[in-house]
């Protein structure tokens, strides 16, 4: 590829985590009066009418019965939970610090690889993770800051959008897309509706509009991802999501009264440092479609979005060449 190409898939990159953090300020809005269980609902609504789109696209004489329920009844539960509290962090916490938390999950990706895929992290490897998720440990601050439920529902985000990610590694090679985006999709559904009645608040017709704004920048931001790892390499790309903690910085500053602490500083760059770490060495090493960091690597907490790993295009293309 030429260097204008890398140029073009970057500055995608950064457009598409540009839009997501726009998403997540919606998200917080409407988190202030909303539970976060309805706005999941009318998100995954929103977003039906654009996997019928895709269903429509799909060309693929097959049905749409996985072929490992399993795992994908565990990337479906997995997703559930990582949409709901990734809604949930956003919604009661600053900006900077859920991006912080969620900053871990590709860390966690490397854990999971070792007993899921049978990775191996070496000693080096194995330090930065340790580093990162010490870098976790100093924006939480525990014994000198409160932790709530935020802090929870963060962690578990990451860790559970971790495992998801996994999941599409080790499955996305035999499962259709649509299939891994349509499940999860009407588990939310269906769960957050029986929750729904619980719940409820009649909304304002700017905040109808605010739901359509999240399904419809999920889409948008999906697309430039995708658009920007056909143009330019993973050791580029995927860099570019710290790119989030500048916007949510400006947005909690002009919008929401946030400040970004010290403490939260310091704990987002150690975590920076050790995710850029594993990503460069892996490049090095000359890593191929098993790195899990680069193949797996996913924006989590986004339910209502038709969305599924740019890697997992680039890998079946991959494999059509070199077949």
């Amino acid at each position: 590829m030429s260097d204008n190409s890398h140029l073009k898939g970057v500055l995608l990159a950064l457009v598409a985590f540009g839009v997501f953090s726009t998403h997540d300020v919606v998200v917080k809005y409407l988190g202030g009066s909303y539970s976060p269980f309805q706005i999941v609902f009318f998100s995954v609504l929103f977003g039906f009418p654009l996997v019928t789109i895709m269903l429509l696209r799909d060309r693929a004489e097959a049905n749409l019965i996985p072929r490992h329920p399993v795992w994908a009844a565990a990337r479906t539960l997995a997703a559930v939970v990582t949409g709901a509290c990734a809604f949930y962090a956003f919604s009661v916490l600053p900006l900077a610090q859920v991006y912080a938390i969620l900053f871990a999950s590709p860390l966690l990706i490397t854990v999971m690889a070792i007993p899921l895929l049978g990775e191996r992290v070496g000693i080096r490897r194995g330090l930065a993770v340790a580093v990162g998720l010490a870098g976790v440990i100093v924006v939480l601050q525990p014994g000198q800051t409160e932790l709530t439920a935020g802090h929870g529902a963060a962690l578990l985000a990451a860790c559970t959008g971790a495992f998801a990610s996994i999941v599409v590694r080790k499955i996305g090679r035999d499962e259709r897309p649509v299939v891994l985006i349509l499940y999860p999709m009407m588990a939310n559904f269906i769960l957050m509706g029986a929750a729904l009645p619980f719940v409820y608040q009649p909304m304002a017709g700017q905040d109808v509009a605010g739901l359509a704004v999240i399904a419809a920048f999920a889409l948008i931001g999906s697309s430039c991802l995708i658009f920007a790892y056909r143009h330019a390499p993973a050791i580029m790309v995927a860099p570019m999501q710290y790119s989030q903690i500048l916007w949510a910085t400006l947005y909690g500053v002009l919008l929401f009264d946030e400040a970004l602490d010290r403490a939260t500083l310091i704990g987002v760059l150690i975590i920076i440092a050790s995710g850029l770490y594993i990503v460069l060495r892996e490049e090095r090493r000359g890593a191929s479609s098993s790195t899990p960091v680069l193949r797996t690597r996913q924006r989590p907490g986004i339910p209502g979005a038709p969305r599924i790993s740019p890697f997992l295009r680039d890998k079946r293309r991959d494999d059509d060449r070199d077949a």
